[in-house]
């Protein structure tokens, strides 16, 4: 080992003492059960259903209460707990009006403290106290600690601990008490979150859950295509930033760019107001909550295909000057007849219907005007100077990956591109053939380049993160062709479908997935696939649960523009030292009634799998780390401290 790496380790360890303390500290945690680890997939930014889930631990922190407290609380008095828990700041504003005297009120604190008190030792039984400490609000810990760890065997301490609660109450910390308890059964409850994808789109908050994901103790993001979309646009792409922009618009979401992310939109309008009227397939998809006056819907609408012609006439410039993407069918603006109003796709005619062709140049169809291209180039430029957003995307680059090998599963988005006979798709690049895992790095390498590139666009890097959006052999997209023209244009809804890759169905074969664990080193007696993107659809008894347990899908549908086809709101996976629970979801309807009714949104659990025996730290990623530091500590101690 390189002795210059020892001497600068020597400097934080700086004594025989100290080294051997930490050896027994490390040697003890890997010996403790592994920590709780929770899957959510395709948020889609639905902000309050998520945050419930990451609240609520999936179910896991009402379990903690009941374990603790069915014999000495109702179910109702249970359900109100577990509300308080999951939001604090809440409840304690709707307890503070039900009691009729201070009194009454100061005994309920007492008693609610005592009971989170007693709580927390279960909820942390397996961390050590460091790790406790850490979870606790900083400004109670010693408080806390004197309450946790009270032992009054000789009745000598009696009076002592029931001062530390008078006070508690008589200074007015409370409610700062509780609340700053009730998030530290959350943090203990679940040790570490996966995030499997797609934050971003459709719904009406993911900077909210971005914010979250910031500030949340122990987490990894497994991108979606999505996710890669925003990337991409940060990263330079303005055909990724056309996409999203479009996105928006269509799901009347169009204030997370303005207002949120401080992008300005008004270039746009004002080329949309030139050359575009209302059109009913550019219409907003409205919200129930959030009604649109029509001068609105309009002035979207005309948005709304300004961006969708800028997106067609940028993405013919990539497939001409990428011909190993082999998207030639895709070149739709070329293959339109703009005299007889129709377009040929693979081969077949088609009637177009409430086109917008204004700003198309019929001899170079893919040719921006003058005014689309200013405006493009405005907005990128605008994307790229925002602070919120830089300070998101770079949240999402540096903890995000395209698949995560964890605790020995593999987590992943979207698919692993395969053929008919169940063998990995190969990707020509540049004079090399890459397939499965290698495929997926090469994919990264690209989007993480064009990442740090930022001021280079229409380069191969800008180039390939689209194509993790719309490409056939895609780990991401994972159809053979993205039919937006066809959706907005054609009436047949025949050609409106997207063939799926091979690998959607494929997946349901147990030796399939075991071929893909082996592509990416895992072993597949243990491992399993954790995958999102595809809303499982329950309401027709679609399984969640595949290939005798290898294959679990968690996306159930958070987006509420999915759930008329689910059935449900979403899976959730749950990985303790036990097994693996899969949890179903119902609907979301709203914080309010959660805290006013004790409304949760659980329904079924499903043990996926058992471990025959309880699942160590040793055995986890978090234990390799760990022994690679007790392997260093101990070469430490042989050079500096051994004769």
């Amino acid at each position: 080992m390189n002795t210059n790496y020892l001497d600068l380790l020597a400097e934080k360890y700086d004594s025989e003492e100290k080294v051997v303390t930490e050896i027994i500290n490390l040697e003890a945690i890997l010996n403790l059960p592994k920590g709780t680890e929770h899957f959510v997939s395709d948020l889609h930014g639905e902000y309050h259903a998520f945050q419930h889930v990451l609240r609520n631990g999936s179910g896991k922190v009402k379990e903690k209460i009941t374990d603790i407290f069915k014999d000495t609380m109702s179910k109702e008095e249970i359900d109100e707990f577990a509300t308080l828990v999951y939001y604090p700041e809440d409840k304690l504003k709707i307890m503070k009006n039900k009691f009729n005297s201070q009194e009454e009120l100061h005994q309920w604190y007492k008693q609610v403290i005592c009971d989170m008190i007693t709580l927390i030792p279960y909820a942390s039984s397996k961390y050590s106290r460091s790790k406790l400490r850490k979870a606790l609000p900083e400004q109670f810990v010693y408080v806390i600690e004197e309450l946790l760890y009270k032992s009054d065997k000789y009745s000598n301490k009696k009076s002592y601990y029931e001062q530390i609660l008078q006070q508690i109450i008589a200074l007015g910390q409370s409610e700062k008490l509780i609340t700053g308890l009730s998030y530290t059964i959350q943090r203990l409850i679940v040790d570490h979150l996966h995030v499997v994808g797609d934050i971003y789109d459709r719904g009406p908050d993911p900077d909210k859950i971005m914010d979250t994901l910031i500030n949340y103790h122990s987490v990894d993001i497994q991108w979606g295509n999505h996710d890669v979309l925003w990337l991409g646009a940060f990263s330079g792409s303005k055909v990724c930033l056309a996409n999203i922009i479009r996105i928006c618009a269509r799901y009347d979401n169009l204030d997370i760019i303005e207002d949120v992310y401080g992008i300005n939109l008004r270039p746009l309008m004002t080329l949309a107001e030139k050359y575009y009227n209302d059109n009913p397939p550019f219409r907003p998809k409205e919200h129930r909550d959030k009604p649109l006056s029509e001068d609105e819907s309009l002035q979207i609408t005309k948005i709304h295909q300004a961006i969708a012609i800028i997106q067609f006439k940028l993405e013919s410039s990539i497939i001409k000057r990428r011909p190993f993407f082999n998207m030639s069918e895709r070149l739709l603006l070329e293959k339109v007849d703009y005299e007889r109003n129709e377009v040929t796709v693979y081969g077949r005619t088609y009637a177009l219907e409430n086109t917008c062709f204004a700003t198309i140049d019929h001899n170079d169809p893919a040719r921006l005007l003058d005014e689309e291209d200013e405006v493009i180039n405005k907005l990128l430029l605008s994307v790229q100077h925002s602070e919120k957003l830089a300070r998101h995307m770079k949240f999402l680059i540096k903890k995000g990956s395209l698949y995560l090998r964890y605790n020995g599963n593999l987590l992943i988005h979207g698919c692993i591109p395969l053929n008919e006979e169940g063998q990995l798709e190969q990707m020509e690049i540049e004079g090399n053939v890459y397939k499965g895992r290698a495929l997926l790095d090469q994919f990264e390498a690209y989007l993480r380049y064009a990442f740090s590139k930022r001021s280079q666009t229409d380069d191969l890097a800008t180039d390939m993160v689209w194509y993790l959006w719309t490409g056939e052999y895609s780990s991401l997209f994972g159809k053979r062709a993205m039919t937006t023209f066809e959706r907005y244009f054609i009436a047949d809804k025949q050609s409106h479908k997207e063939q799926k890759n091979p690998y959607y169905y494929l997946r349901e074969n147990e030796d399939i997935c075991r071929s893909i664990l082996k592509e990416f080193d895992l072993d597949p007696d243990q491992g399993h696939i954790i995958n999102g993107h595809t809303p499982v659809k329950e309401i027709n008894g679609e399984n969640p649960i595949k290939a005798n347990g290898k294959m679990i899908v968690i996306d159930g549908g958070f987006s509420k523009a999915y759930q008329s086809t689910t059935g449900i709101a979403g899976y959730t996976l749950l990985y303790n030292s036990f097994g693996m629970q899969l949890v179903a979801h119902k609907q979301f309807n709203s914080k309010e009634d959660v805290i006013h009714n004790g409304a949760d949104v659980l329904s079924v659990k499903r043990v996926v799998d058992k471990e025959l025996e309880r699942k160590k730290v040793r055995e986890t990623n978090v234990g390799q780390k760990l022994q690679g530091e007790i392997d260093m500590l101990t070469k430490l101690m042989e050079y500096r401290y051994m004769d």
